[in-house]
C-alpha cells in the first residue's frame, strides 16, 4: 500500500480543543491536548457493482470529479444505517435506474485514491435487476461495454474488480 497522509485535524470533536497528531497505540493519530480523546482515522466504507449482460457490463460515465469525464463501475459510498447491501442497491438505482435483485459480494478492496482518501471497497455481482437504464446522481450516461472491450477506468481498484471477475467466469 502506498503511503498516505492523516486527513487534517485541527480540533477535538469531543472539547473542541486543538488536537496534535502523537505516537499512540503504535501509529501516529490525532489526539486531543486537553482532554486525550483519540481521533480513529478509518478508511471511508463504498460499494461498487458489477452488471453484467451476456459478455456485457454495465459502466457509468462520472458527472463530478475526481474522474469527471471517465468512465468506472457504478456505486459510491455507504451512508449512516445502512447495510452494505442496501448502499450497494442504492447506488446501482441512483446512478443507473436499475433495480438491483440478487446481489453477491466478490469481494473487498483495499484503495487509496490520491494522498488523503482511504476506500474500503466492497464490490459486488448482480445477478438479477429490473428497470431501464437512466443515468443519475452522479452518472453523466450509463452505457454497457463488452467485456475486455472497456475503455479505461477511473479507479484502478474497478480494473482489479473486473479482472477479478472476468477470471472467475461464471463462478462470481
Amino acid at each position: 500500500m502506498g503511503k498516505i497522509e492523516l486527513p487534517e485535524f485541527n480540533y477535538c470533536p469531543i472539547c473542541g480543543k486543538p488536537v496534535r497528531v502523537v505516537h499512540c497505540e503504535g501509529r501516529h493519530r490525532p489526539v486531543c491536548v486537553s482532554c486525550g480523546h483519540i481521533i480513529y482515522v478509518n478508511p471511508y466504507p463504498a460499494a461498487a457493482l458489477v452488471v453484467l449482460d451476456s459478455k456485457r457490463v454495465l459502466l457509468t460515465l462520472r458527472k463530478f470529479e475526481p474522474h469527471r469525464g471517465e468512465w468506472c463501475l457504478p456505486g459510491g459510498f455507504l451512508e449512516w444505517g445502512e447495510s452494505p447491501e442496501e448502499g450497494a442497491k442504492r447506488e446501482l438505482l441512483e446512478e443507473t435506474g436499475i433495480i438491483a435483485g440478487t446481489i453477491s459480494i466478490i469481494g473487498a478492496y483495499d484503495s487509496i485514491t490520491g494522498l488523503r482518501r482511504h476506500v474500503l471497497l466492497l464490490a459486488y455481482r448482480v445477478h438479477d435487476w429490473q428497470g431501464e437504464l437512466t443515468a443519475g446522481d452522479d452518472a453523466e450516461e450509463v452505457c454497457w461495454f463488452e467485456l475486455g472491450k472497456t475503455p479505461p477506468l477511473a479507479f484502478p481498484v474497478h480494473e482489479n474488480i473486473l479482472s477479478a471477475v472476468v477470471k472467475a467466469g461464471s463462478q462470481i
